[in-house]
């Protein structure tokens, strides 16, 4: 039976921390995101995940690092609040305020019956992660052919349209965050969870804070 709670457990630890040379970019804390404001529960830009994500996701780190990549994450642990906040945003009428940018293609409704967002999200578990890989010297995302939170075929881990080399690096994303314990999601390319995870069905919403 799923269970909700609100504070926050010893293991959810700031991955800023605990993982060397890791980049963060909390684009729910920063406004620059798909509803074009800071988002509910994220009240600092630091990212939280379980201790047993964040040994895991620090594994998968060494290994870029030993071939001049590394991590930026978008985000981890989400408040339910938050995802409540995005279940808001869904019944408003458009305003068109970032569906250029983030859904170009779809309404609302589309995006929500599409799986790109949900009513409940593993993210609230604490133990997903929104991820990329980058240059450590320059810090520049490397090509996957398309943005965090683009909500489109176009970010299905299998779309077949990409380019060689943006259709290679999602490949190799994918094979290390699995080598690591992590699956991925079909409809993000960026989104992965800890097979193994600590709380599989309990969902937190203590906001994020420093």
């Amino acid at each position: 039976m799923k269970k909700i709670m609100i504070v926050r457990p010893n293991d959810f630890v700031d991955i800023s921390m605990e993982i060397p040379g890791i980049m963060t970019d909390v684009k729910y804390y920063t406004g620059d995101n798909f509803v074009g404001e800071r988002i509910d529960g994220y009240e600092a830009p630091i990212i939280l995940l379980t201790e047993k994500a964040v040994v895991a996701l620090g594994r998968v780190q060494k290994q870029l690092l030993e071939e001049g990549f590394g991590l930026k994450v978008f985000d981890g642990y989400r408040p339910k609040r938050a995802v409540d906040h995005f279940v808001r945003w869904g019944k408003m009428e458009e305003d068109n305020k970032t569906k250029n940018t983030y859904y170009p293609q779809k309404t609302r409704q589309e995006v929500f019956e599409g799986g790109f967002i949900a009513a409940e999200s593993s993210h609230t578990r604490g133990s997903t992660v929104d991820l990329t890989v980058v240059n450590i010297e320059t810090g520049t995302e490397i090509d996957m052919g398309g943005i965090f939170d683009f909500f489109s075929e176009v970010s299905y881990s299998d779309y077949d349209h990409l380019t060689l080399e943006q259709s290679k690096n999602r490949v190799q994303l994918r094979y290390l965050m699995r080598s690591e314990g992590f699956e991925p999601l079909q409809q993000e390319w960026w989104h992965f969870t800890l097979t193994d995870e600590p709380y599989p069905e309990t969902y937190f919403d203590f906001p994020i804070q420093g």
